[in-house]
C-alpha cells in the first residue's frame, strides 16, 4: 500500500511571474519596447519531464507547449513546428537526449524539437496504412527507440522508430480484448503498454510488440468504474493511475486492476480538481496532474507504506 501527499501546485499565476524577464537587459527592453507577448497558462492537458527536470507541458488552450524549469525559474515555450504554428498540442513525450515530441490532434502530427526547442522534424505525415488522423497520447521508449502513438479516430495504436518510420499497428475498432473504442491517453512502463480504451471504459494492456496481455475496468458510477477515463500514469511499484475528469479523482489499481484507493474531489482547493486530463509520474513518484479548468498543474508525491 502507499500514501499520497499533497506537495504544490504550478498555476497559471506562477507561470506569468516566470516568464517575465529577470535580467536587467529584459527588463530595460521592456521598458523600452513594452512588455513582450507571453503565452499563459490555459488549459494544461498532455505533462512530462525531462533528464534536467523540467516540467513540459501542452496546453491547447493556448495552442503552445510550456517548458519550466522550476528550481532555476527559468521558462520558455514553443509555439509551432515546421513553420506552421500549433492548433491543438495534446500530448507531450521525451526520449533519452530531451528530444521533445509533441502530439497536434488538429493537424494530424507528431512535430520533434530538441531540448533547446529547436524543430527537427514532423512524424506522421505518411505512415504504413496513410496519414495520422488525431493522434492524442504518445509515449517513448528510450531503449528500444520507438514511439508509440494513440489515433483517436482510427481507433488503434501506431508505433514509429524515433526518425519517423512506421513500424507497426496494434489494435482496431471493436469491443473485443487488443480492440479500441475512441484510445486516448497512454503510458509505458515496465515493460508494459498501458492504454486508456476511453468509450470501453478500460484500461488495456499491451507488450511493446502489441501482444494483448490484460484489460481491466467498466462503465459506472462509483470508486472502482471508470467514466470519462483520461490520463494514465505508472508508480515504481507498478501501480496504475488513472484521471476521472467526470469524477474529478485519479484512481489507483494495482497491477492486476484492483482499486488500492483515490484522491482528489470536485473543487479548486488543493488536492481539488475541475476537469483533470493528463498525468505523468517521474522515477522519484513524484505525479503531475493536469487540473485543467483550474489552469494548474498540481504536484503530489507517492509514498510507500509499510503495514
Amino acid at each position: 500500500m502507499g500514501a499520497i501527499d499533497y506537495l504544490r501546485s504550478v498555476d497559471a499565476r506562477q507561470v506569468d511571474a516566470l516568464a517575465k524577464p529577470h535580467s536587467f537587459f529584459g527588463k530595460l527592453m521592456e521598458i523600452v519596447a513594452g512588455p513582450a507577448e507571453r503565452p499563459r497558462l490555459v488549459r494544461p492537458l498532455g505533462i512530462t519531464e525531462d533528464s534536467r527536470g523540467r516540467l513540459i507541458i501542452a496546453d491547447p488552450g493556448q495552442r503552445v507547449v510550456h517548458l519550466l524549469d522550476i528550481e532555476k525559474r527559468e521558462y520558455k515555450f514553443i509555439a509551432r513546428g515546421k513553420n506552421r504554428a500549433f492548433q491543438s498540442p495534446v500530448g507531450v513525450a521525451v526520449d533519452g537526449r530531451d528530444n521533445i515530441y509533441v502530439s497536434d490532434s488538429a493537424r494530424g502530427e507528431i512535430s520533434v524539437f530538441d531540448a533547446k526547442g529547436k524543430f527537427l522534424r514532423v512524424i506522421g505525415e505518411k505512415t504504413g496504412t496513410g496519414p495520422l488522423q488525431r493522434p492524442t497520447g504518445i509515449a517513448v521508449d528510450p531503449l528500444g527507440r520507438r514511439l508509440f502513438v494513440t489515433d483517436t479516430l482510427q481507433h488503434q495504436v501506431l508505433v514509429y522508430d524515433l526518425e519517423g518510420k512506421w513500424i507497426r499497428t496494434i489494435g482496431r475498432r471493436g469491443a473485443e480484448i487488443g480492440e479500441f473504442n475512441f484510445p486516448t491517453f497512454l503510458a509505458l512502463s515496465g515493460g508494459r503498454l498501458y492504454v486508456v480504451d476511453s468509450m470501453n471504459f478500460r484500461i488495456q494492456m499491451f507488450s511493446p510488440d502489441g501482444k494483448a496481455l490484460g484489460t481491466f475496468g467498466h462503465l459506472g458510477n462509483r470508486s472502482g468504474t471508470l467514466n470519462r477515463p483520461k490520463g494514465i500514469g505508472v508508480d515504481s511499484d507498478g501501480n496504475i493511475y488513472v484521471v476521472d475528469a467526470l469524477f474529478e479523482t485519479v484512481q489507483v489499481f494495482d497491477s492486476e486492476g484492483k482499486l488500492l484507493y483515490y484522491f482528489g474531489s470536485s473543487g479548486s482547493k488543493p488536492g481539488q480538481f475541475v476537469l483533470p486530463t493528463g498525468i505523468y509520474i517521474n522515477p522519484r513518484n513524484l505525479i503531475y496532474v493536469a487540473d485543467s479548468y483550474n489552469r494548474r498543474v498540481q504536484i503530489f508525491r507517492y509514498r510507500r507504506v509499510t503495514p
